[in-house]
């Protein structure tokens, strides 16, 4: 029963995620589109650096086949020395949300404005510089206390505790950042991607359903790690969630349709407009309708549930009797084996004495006569 709309609606979502992830000439920098906006950012804390040399890079929302799924931010080591990482970000364009990959370059480029905390506050990186080939860190937004670190220095963030944990620009309820000069200049300038390890670190965060949106409703218990990958030891979870994430159809705005790309004349406004209403109101039918085939999912999971329960408590009072039972059949072969003992132990003492050479007779003795006429006792 839910089987079958459940394999629809996750076979239709794979082969619409595999045809907008095919290679598009005009979005070289892209890697892949969505339909539906990427939740809050988390709120976490950062575990303590594990030692000199490593940088912080913050944790993002990635995409797979069962949605969005959280990417723990961790500690690690650049590819080289002087560069710096620039995190991805989702954006808006012709209603779909596209994500734009991060990469390493000697300066911060554009990241969509998104305060990722952590020296991240939306517009360059403020947690640390290199200096002579070493790496100076910002002890205001870097847990660096822990490791004797002495290439440190302080400096405030103004942006840095932001409320805001919107997690993509442009679109509704988007942010509105635009790139400076700088940041457009540095990204026509070399740049190297992501490292082996850090994709083997998003590969895996893919595979873990306690990450995925849906499972932990934007409060992932993998929030950050100490090393790329250590998802088992020294992981953060998060303390709290961002904001609501969108799981269900009903959890869906009412569709609205974008502004055209230019105004109808007169006589077609008519048809424009009867237009758009029917275009709508098929929309909102086709979310009343997916909204009420979740509901009857849940309905039937909530089934499941319960007879998953109920069998399980059967099973409970069941192994209570056997182990009832069990207990019951040890009391009596102890009982059986006490009896069985006390026999062989009663029967050897008569067969021993069945065996004793009979005692020597004694000699007569007078008997005196008994009182009131009774027969004569031996003394």
């Amino acid at each position: 029963m839910i089987k079958t709309p459940v394999a629809a609606l996750l076979m239709a979502a794979s082969l619409a995620l595999g045809a907008l992830m095919s290679p598009t000439p005009a979005l070289a920098q892209i890697e892949l589109t969505v339909m539906i906006a990427p939740p809050p950012l988390p709120v976490y804390e950062q575990p303590p650096i594990p030692g000199p040399g490593f940088l912080w890079v913050p944790g993002y929302w990635g995409y797979g086949p069962y949605g969005y799924f959280w990417v723990p931010g961790t500690w690690l080591e650049p590819p080289q020395v002087g560069l710096l990482w620039t995190p991805g970000y989702w954006g808006w364009s012709e209603g779909f949300y596209v994500w734009s990959p991060g990469f390493w370059a000697p300066q911060v480029g554009y990241y969509g404005g998104v305060n990722y905390g952590f020296g991240y506050p939306g517009h360059g990186y403020w947690g640390g510089e290199w200096r002579d080939n070493r790496f100076w860190y910002n002890r205001e937004v870097n847990n660096v206390t822990n490791v004797n670190i002495t290439n440190v220095y302080n400096k405030t963030v103004v942006n840095e505790t932001t409320v805001n944990r919107v997690s993509y620009v442009g679109g509704p309820g988007g942010l509105t950042a635009q790139p400076t000069a700088e940041e457009q200049r540095v990204a026509h300038e070399h740049r190297v991607p992501a490292t082996s390890v850090q994709v083997q670190h998003r590969e895996s965060a893919a595979t873990r359903p306690e990450l995925v949106a849906s499972v932990n409703h934007g409060k992932p218990q993998i929030a950050a790690t100490t090393r790329p990958g250590a998802f088992d030891s020294h992981a953060v979870s998060a303390s709290r969630a961002g904001g609501p994430v969108t799981v269900h159809a009903q959890d869906l705005p009412k569709p609205q349709a974008p502004p055209p790309a230019s105004k109808p004349v007169a006589s077609q406004a008519p048809d424009y407009q009867r237009q758009e209403a029917e275009l709508q109101a098929r929309h909102q039918q086709e979310r009343e309708q997916l909204s009420q085939m979740q509901q009857r999912d849940h309905a039937y999971m909530s089934q499941q549930n319960a007879n998953a329960q109920a069998q399980a408590r059967a099973q409970a009072q069941a192994q209570a009797r056997a182990q009832a039972q069990a207990q019951a059949q040890a009391q009596m072969e102890h009982q059986h084996y006490q009896q069985t003992q006390f026999l062989q132990q009663r029967q050897a003492a008569e067969m021993q004495a069945a065996h004793a050479p009979a005692p020597h007779a004694a000699p007569p003795q007078h008997a005196e006569p008994p009182p009131h006429g009774e027969p004569p006792r031996p003394k």
